[in-house]
């Protein structure tokens, strides 16, 4: 497996067909190697398309690293640095869930790699903001209020990093834990709904700076987590969007949601976006 370095860190990634470049950024801390990310991008690349699939840091076989602003940000940077030190050029920058919103932050960051952006499944919405934190950063800071940086590494959330990377072991037992516990609760903060933020970590003036063309696919009425408001507010604040129903219905994160018990994963059936997909960036460049 092809790994790509940044500094001391380590960026596992893939590299699927041959063509226009196109990148997938999955939601969660899920790896490339989740369900249904391999085959959309298998998808994608039998159009004539070249696409990069990756670990992002904290995230499979990648390593795991604690700075920038937030979590989020951190994750869009590396991803521009990535596609520079693969020299893909302007690239058709796509992603789901916490995807879409490294996909946005990278795109917006680093308007030099971005030749498209397309997002679904945008986390909004008080609840669905606000549940982010918890989720991310809750547990490393609950274990390091009176615990150790073993303790940390030892969190079943971290399990995944540190056995597909061995040196993530390390990397936790090395790091400051007041730094780790400064760095955690400022990312946890990132995702405060006071506001009503749009998207954490994307302000107003780097959404009216994005002249890319954009689309955005409808989320569900029935998303508590990625609200149809987000993303309706989300297309009508960014400059040459387009907003689209996608090739679902409308209870599709909640049936994945349930699925998973039964085995199934929550991007099984991300490949169902590709015809719309391929034809969006193709009508980008008529």
């Amino acid at each position: 497996m092809p790994v790509a370095h940044q500094g001391d860190l380590e960026i596992a990634y893939e590299i699927v067909g041959q063509g226009r470049p196109w990148v997938i950024t999955p939601g969660g801390r899920f790896s490339k190697d989740y369900g249904g990310v391999r085959e959309m991008a298998e998808a994608l690349a039998a159009h004539g398309n070249k696409v990069l699939i990756y670990d992002r840091l904290n995230c499979g076989a990648s390593s795991v690293s604690f700075t920038g602003a937030s979590e989020s940000a951190m994750h869009a940077d590396s991803l521009a640095e990535l596609l520079r030190q693969l020299d893909f050029g302007p690239t058709f920058i796509i992603g789901g869930s916490g995807g879409a919103r490294v996909s946005l932050l990278t795109a917006a960051r680093n308007p030099d790699v971005a030749r498209g952006l397309a997002v679904w499944w945008i986390s909004g919405g008080v609840y669905g903001t606000m549940t982010l934190g918890p989720h991310y950063c809750g547990g490393s800071i609950a274990a390091i209020w009176n615990g150790t940086m073993e303790d940390v590494a030892n969190l079943p959330e971290w399990k995944e990093v540190i056995q597909r990377n061995p040196g993530n072991r390390q990397r936790f037992l090395d790091m400051d834990r007041a730094e780790f516990k400064r760095v955690m609760e400022r990312w946890m903060h990132a995702y405060c709904a006071c506001g009503d933020p749009l998207v954490p970590g994307l302000s107003d003036e780097q959404a009216a700076r994005m002249a890319i063309p954009i689309l955005v696919f409808r989320s569900g009425a029935s998303d508590i987590h990625h609200t149809r408001e987000t993303s309706e507010r989300l297309a009508a604040n960014l400059p040459n969007s387009v907003l689209v129903d996608p090739a679902w219905g409308d209870t599709e994160w909640v049936e994945r949601q349930a699925g998973t018990q039964a085995g199934g994963t929550l991007f099984e059936r991300w490949p169902l976006l590709v015809p719309q997909l391929v034809e969006w960036a193709e009508s980008t460049t008529r």
